[in-house]
């Protein structure tokens, strides 16, 4: 808001016969919000100036005025000057954006953490449903679609007028509305962190069983505890793990989380090429009952894809922590860092689908890679090969389950912020995570079939990744109508909402076609 000040003085006598001039100085803009005056001052008397005063503000040599100047410049430069988010009070109190000295490492340590994980394991099984030229090409075609939602998403982080839009909620919000934003975005994005843990207790707990079984072998005295209890081990430490206070504070978690994850896919699919196909494997489709069964076993297979490459939900809020100037924007070192750590997870992606369905073919279980190699190769391989390929599967979960847990601690505690105006006391804080931390494992007890539903939660998460991020750019950048970004977006976010209704009704039928063997409180 600009503001012009306009300077008045009325003849004063300062000695006795000699009278000051009348002094109008010329307007004088403020363009910094925070600088406006306030109104109370406006309707106060106005005082007569000393000639002091009236020399001081003359527009000849002004001390005060180039000292507000220099300031200003100051603010714009180090980035202080663009306006935040709506809530850019709270900002400073709440976990995502507590601490802003982020830099180009942390984004690709993040990016990796949440973008190579256990879901990438189950890899192999949609091309035992696509085959080889169509699991390939669709592969390669929903990796570079979400690559290029996400080059999106980190170009809106930062709007021409200077808001930050740390969390994507706060976009969709800005896009489409604050009732339809909310209701397209709040429930996946807190469905896919508070999931994504869920399945994460799951999947660490599993195979700490797997690691103790593999160490202490057949010969072992000491009576194994249950799946439940490795549940509650697991959940134990990544509660621990969440007292870190911010995203900028589990950097270092994220970069153990990523080199475990890098270490465990390429150790699994070298080893199973180098141990060579097991007797009895088969390229051919699996075999469907009827055209309607095939259609949805392919749907199925697209989801298992598009549950691989999850993680835009958290784009925004990596961002979030970097510094930005209208100089230096954050968009830049995060592109940076995003591209290094896409290429590392591309590396590691399609090595382990290829690798690992030449491998196994039909053989590979529902439960992915990890399996496949103890069932085919656990009495030739090492033991201390496959404990230690267990042991990273289990420091990798433990850290995305970090990152992905930090929104809904975000959420939370912005609840509390805004009511009362304050940042959350630490035991409070403490207490929010103590409870998300037992409200996902009494999930993982209670539900232990959703590690089953894979294509079911890629669906209902694929509009987060390949549609909203189209749809936002059209509504906040708007490019030229008919235009060819314009036509590219709208095109891929139509297909984008087609993909993840077919997906969803494609898993659901499977699911019904098929079976699922539900069993409540009676995890395996």
């Amino acid at each position: 808001m600009e503001e012009v000040v306009e300077l008045n003085v009325s003849p004063v006598t300062t000695r006795p016969g000699i009278k000051s001039q009348a002094i109008a100085a010329p307007p004088f803009r403020l363009h910094c919000p925070s600088m406006s005056r306030s109104p109370s001052l406006d309707s106060a008397p106005k005082t007569p100036r000393s000639s002091f005063t009236s020399r001081l503000m003359t527009p000849i040599s002004s001390p005060m005025k180039k000292a507000i100047t220099n300031m200003q410049g100051y603010l714009e430069e180090v980035g202080q000057f663009t306006k935040l988010e709506p809530q850019q009070g709270q900002d400073a109190w709440l976990p995502i954006t507590e601490s802003r000295n982020g830099n180009v490492y942390y984004s690709a340590f993040h990016t990796l953490s949440s973008g190579i994980g256990v879901q990438a394991l189950i890899l192999p099984l949609s091309f035992v449903t696509l085959g080889w030229t169509w699991g390939i090409a669709c592969l390669s075609l929903i990796f570079l679609w979400q690559w290029y939602t996400l080059w999106l998403l980190i170009q809106m982080h930062e709007s021409e007028s200077g808001i930050r839009y740390s969390r994507y909620l706060r976009l969709s919000i800005t896009a489409f509305g604050e009732k339809r934003g909310k209701l397209l975005a709040l429930f996946p994005i807190m469905y896919l962190s508070g999931g994504t843990c869920t399945i994460l207790i799951m999947i660490g707990g599993g195979t700490m069983k797997i690691f103790f079984d593999i160490m202490c072998g057949d010969t072992c005295l000491v009576t194994p505890p249950t799946a439940a209890e490795w549940y509650l081990v697991f959940a134990c430490a990544a509660i621990i793990l969440a007292q870190l206070p911010n995203l900028n504070s589990i950097a270092g978690v994220s970069l153990i989380g990523a080199i475990t994850a890098v270490s465990y896919c390429t150790v699994i699919w070298v080893v199973s090429v180098v141990k060579g196909k097991p007797p009895g494997v088969s390229y051919d489709p699996r075999e469907a009952n009827s055209d309607m069964a095939k259609l949805c076993n392919i749907l199925n297979a697209l989801g298992i894809i598009a549950f691989a490459f999850r993680g835009h939900n958290l784009v925004l809020e990596i961002q979030g922590t970097m510094p930005s100037s209208s100089k230096h924007p954050s968009r830049v070192p995060m592109g940076r860092g995003v591209n290094f750590a896409y290429l590392i997870i591309a590396a590691c992606l399609f090595p382990l689908a290829i690798a690992g369905y030449w491998a196994y073919g039909n053989l590979i279980p529902e439960s992915g890679m990890l399996d496949a190699l103890y069932n085919h190769h656990g009495n030739d391989t090492s033991k201390l090969l496959t404990g230690l390929t267990s042991l990273f599967v289990v420091i990798n979960s433990l850290s995305s389950y970090q990152i992905y847990a930090m929104p809904a601690f975000d959420n939370m505690e912005f609840r509390y912020t805004s009511k009362f105006n304050k940042p959350c006391p630490w035991w409070l804080r403490t207490g929010i995570r103590v409870f998300f931390g037992s409200f996902t494992f009494f999930l993982a007890v209670a539900l232990p079939f959703l590690r089953d539903l894979a294509g079911l939660i890629g669906g209902i998460a694929l509009p987060i990744t390949l549609a909203y991020p189209c749809f936002m750019w059209i509504q906040i950048k708007k490019p030229p109508k008919y235009g060819a970004i314009w036509s590219l977006n709208w095109i891929l976010g139509v297909l984008g909402m087609v993909l993840s209704i077919l997906v969803v009704i494609g898993a659901t039928w499977s699911i019904v076609t098929m079976g699922l063997e539900i069993h409540f409180f009676k995890p395996q």
